[in-house]
C-alpha cells in the first residue's frame, strides 16, 4: 500500500543505490544474498590478513636478526637496510586491511541482524532506548516503546546519538498529518536502498561510541571568543623579529642579543594570548574527531539522489554551503594535527616562536563562527536521515504491513486485520476495529490470557506507527490525529509509598487531563480499578468513561467484571460490548485471539486453577 493510502514503495528518480534491492525484491532472499556475498568478501580479508601477519612477522624476525649480526657480517648491514623499509611497509598494509577487515565483519554483522530481524528472532540484540525510558509517560510504559523487546528494539538503526534521539522522539510524541505523510513517502524510498541503509548503519558503528551529539552541538553553537585582532598582529611581529635575529646572528651579522630581546617578546605575547587560546583550544579535541568520524557518514550521503521532498529537503541542508561537509571538517583536523605535534622535541620550539597556539586559535574560532551553524545542520539532517531510515528499514523487511490513510480530523480509528507489530506476522491474529464519533467507545470482556490487554496495546502501538510515519501491522487503517493516554501497565511503589489502585487512579487522570487537548484522545484502560469492590468499580468506570466521551474522545476498556459490560449497554450506540472466548482442546484451554460482539459469557479462572493442582469446584461462570 502507498503510503498515505496503500502498499507499494514510493517510485522517483533512481539514485546511487535506489536499485540495489529492486522495487519489489523479496526482504529475505535479497538480506540472504547480500549476507552471503559480504561473508565471502570477509573470508578474502581474513586470508589476507592472515598471510600479511606471518610476512610481517618473518620480516621482522630477519630485519632483528640482521641487526644482531651488523657487527659480524657487513652483509647484514645490507640486509638490514632492506628488511627495515620492508617491515614498515608491511606494518602500513597491515594495518590498511585489518581496518578493512573490521568493516567488513560489521557488513556481515548488518545483515545477520536483518535476517534474524525476518526471522523473528530480534528482541535483546538491537538499541533497547532505556535512556528514553519515562515512567511518568502518557503510554511509553504501557505500549512497551523501550527496553528489551520493545518497538524502539525493533525499529531502530541508527547508530549515532542524533539519530536514536530522533526515533525516540517520534515514538514519544505524535506528529502532524502533513509531517507523517513526508515520512511516509520518505521512509517507503529508503526501504528498497539496502547498500544505503547497511553503509550508515555500518560507518555509524564507528560513530557511536564516539560522538556525543549533544556536547558536539554546544560547542558548534557556544558564544564566540574575541581574539584581539592586535593581539595577532603583535604575535606576527614578534615571531617576525625572532627569526630575523636568529638568521642574522647565524649568519655572524649580529650578536644574540636581539635574538634574546625577540624571545622575550614572544614569550610575552604568548602569555598576554594564554586566556584567549585556551578559551578556543580547551577541550577541542574531541568535537574535532567526533567531527572527522561523521565526515566520512556525510560524504557518504552527498552523491545520493532522492525524490521525496523530505529527503530532498534533508540533502540540501548538508550541502548548504555549497560544498561537501567533509572538506572543511577535514581541514580542521589538520590543523589539529599539526597542533599535537607541538608536543614533539623537535617541533616544540618552531611552535614556540611561530606562537602557533595563538593563530590556530584565531583559525579555529574563525572556522567555528563559518560551520558552526553548519555543523549544526549537518547533525540535525544526519539524525533525522538515520531515524527514516529505521522507519524505511521495517516498511522493507514487512511488505504486508501497510501505511494508513491519515486524515486531517478525528476522532477516527478505522482499522482492518489489525495485529501486533511486535508478534511474527505468522502468529499475530487480526482483528476489525472502528471508534469514530458515533461509536466512541468498545468494552472488551474475556478470560484470562484471552488478549484483552493485547487488544489495547496493539490499537495503541499501531496510532504510535502511524504518527511516527511507519507501516502499521493492518490491512487497512484510516486515522485521525490522536493523543493517545492508557493506564495498562500499572504498578505499586515501594519507594514512593503508593499502593497500585493510587497509581492507577494518578494515571487515569492523566488520561483526564490530555482529553482537555484540542487533539481527541484514544484512550485505553485495562481493568478499570480493579483494587476496588464491585460496586464502587462499576461507578467509578461509568463516570470515568462517561466524562472522557463527553470530551470527544475514543478508546477502549477491559475488564473481566461482567457488570461494567452493563455500562457499554447504557451507553449505546456512542458504546459496543466486544469479547474474547476460550475453549478446551485435548483438556487444555486454547484461545482464539478473534474479537466477536457482545459480552463474554464465561471465565476461565476457576479452570486455570485447576490445572495448575488447586483444589477449587468447577463451576460455570455467566452474566
Amino acid at each position: 500500500m502507498a503510503p498515505g493510502g496503500g502498499r507499494g514503495h514510493y517510485h522517483g528518480a533512481v539514485g546511487p543505490s535506489q536499485a540495489d534491492a529492486g522495487e519489489g525484491q523479496d526482504p529475505g532472499k535479497a538480506y540472504a544474498t547480500r549476507l552471503e556475498a559480504r561473508r565471502a568478501a570477509a573470508r578474502v580479508l581474513e586470508r589476507r590478513d592472515r598471510d600479511l601477519s606471518v610476512a610481517r612477522g618473518a620480516v621482522g624476525v630477519a630485519a632483528f636478526l640482521a641487526f644482531l649480526a651488523m657487527a659480524t657480517a657487513p652483509a647484514a648491514v645490507l640486509a638490514l637496510v632492506v628488511a627495515a623499509p620492508a617491515f614498515l611497509a608491511l606494518v602500513v598494509s597491515h594495518e590498511g586491511v585489518a581496518r578493512r577487515l573490521s568493516r567488513a565483519r560489521r557488513r556481515v554483522a548488518f545483515y545477520e541482524a536483518a535476517v534474524a530481524r525476518m526471522q523473528g528472532d530480534w528482541a535483546g540484540r538491537g538499541e533497547k532506548g532505556e535512556r528514553f525510558e519515562e515512567p511518568a509517560h502518557a503510554y511509553a510504559a504501557d505500549l512497551d516503546l523501550f527496553g528489551r523487546g520493545s518497538l524502539y528494539e525493533r525499529l531502530c538503526a541508527a547508530r549515532t546519538h542524533a539519530g536514536q534521539d530522533t526515533l525516540a522522539a517520534w515514538l514519544k510524541s505524535p506528529s502532524a498529518p502533513g509531517e507523517a505523510r513526508e515520512r511516509q513517502r520518505a521512509a517507503a524510498e529508503l526501504g528498497p536502498r539496502v547498500d544505503l541503509r547497511e553503509d550508515l548503519a555500518v560507518l555509524g558503528v564507528e560513530a557511536r561510541p564516539a560522538v556525543d551529539s549533544t556536547a558536539l552541538a554546544r560547542w558548534a553553537s557556544a558564544p564566540p571568543v574575541a581574539i584581539p585582532r592586535r593581539l595577532r598582529f603583535a604575535g606576527f611581529a614578534a615571531s617576525g623579529m625572532a627569526l630575523a635575529s636568529l638568521g642574522a646572528w647565524l649568519l655572524g651579522q649580529v650578536s644574540p642579543f636581539p635574538l634574546y630581546l625577540a624571545t622575550a617578546l614572544v614569550a610575552l605575547v604568548a602569555w598576554r594570548a594564554r586566556p584567549f587560546r585556551e578559551g578556543v583550544l580547551a577541550g577541542i579535541g574531541r568535537p574535532a574527531q567526533d567531527l572527522q568520524t561523521l565526515a566520512e557518514i556525510l560524504d557518504r550521503l552527498v552523491p545520493e539522489r532522492f525524490a521525496s521532498p523530505r529527503l530532498a529537503r534533508l540533502h540540501a541542508r548538508l550541502q548548504a554551503e555549497g560544498q561537501a561537509p567533509g572538506r572543511p571538517i577535514t581541514r580542521l583536523r589538520r590543523w589539529l594535527e599539526v597542533h599535537d605535534s607541538r608536543r614533539n622535541v623537535f617541533f616544540a620550539p618552531v611552535a614556540f616562536y611561530l606562537l602557533w597556539d595563538l593563530h590556530l586559535a584565531a583559525a579555529v574560532e574563525g572556522w567555528r563562527r563559518r560551520h558552526g551553524a553548519a555543523t549544526l545542520a549537518w547533525l540535525a539532517a544526519l539524525g533525522e536521515l538515520e531515524a527514516l531510515a529505521s522507519l524505511g528499514g521495517y516498511a522493507f523487511e514487512n511488505p504486508a504491513d501497510t501505511f494508513p490513510v491519515l486524515e486531517e480530523t478525528g476522532p477516527l480509528f478505522h482499522a482492518r486485520g489489525l495485529g501486533h507489530p511486535l508478534l511474527p506476522a505468522a502468529r499475530a491474529v487480526g482483528n476489525d476495529l472502528e471508534l469514530d464519533a458515533d461509536r466512541q467507545m468498545v468494552v472488551v470482556t474475556g478470560s484470562n490470557m484471552s488478549g484483552k490487554s493485547t487488544l489495547l496495546r496493539t490499537a495503541g502501538i499501531n496510532v504510535v506507527l502511524a504518527w511516527a510515519g511507519a507501516p502499521v501491522r493492518a490491512a487497512s487503517l484510516r486515522l485521525g490525529p490522536l493523543a493517545v493516554g492508557a493506564s495498562i501497565r500499572v504498578h505499586d511503589s515501594l519507594l514512593d509509598g503508593e499502593s497500585r489502585f493510587y497509581a492507577e487512579i494518578k494515571r487515569i487522570r492523566q488520561v483526564m487531563d490530555l482529553a482537555r487537548g484540542a487533539v481527541p484522545t484514544l484512550f485505553l484502560l485495562d481493568e478499570m480499578f480493579d483494587g476496588t469492590n464491585s460496586a464502587e468499580r462499576r461507578a467509578g468506570a461509568e463516570a470515568i468513561v462517561r466524562s472522557l466521551l463527553a470530551r470527544g474522545a475514543i478508546g477502549l476498556v477491559t475488564s473481566h467484571d461482567l457488570a461494567l459490560a452493563e455500562i457499554a449497554e447504557s451507553l449505546a450506540p456512542r458504546a459496543a460490548n466486544v469479547h474474547f472466548e476460550d475453549h478446551l482442546e485435548g483438556g487444555r484451554i486454547a484461545f482464539d485471539y478473534r474479537l466477536k460482539p457482545g459480552p463474554v459469557r464465561k471465565g476461565n479462572a476457576l479452570r486455570l486453577m485447576r490445572a495448575v493442582g488447586l483444589e477449587v469446584p468447577l463451576t460455570s461462570v455467566s452474566s
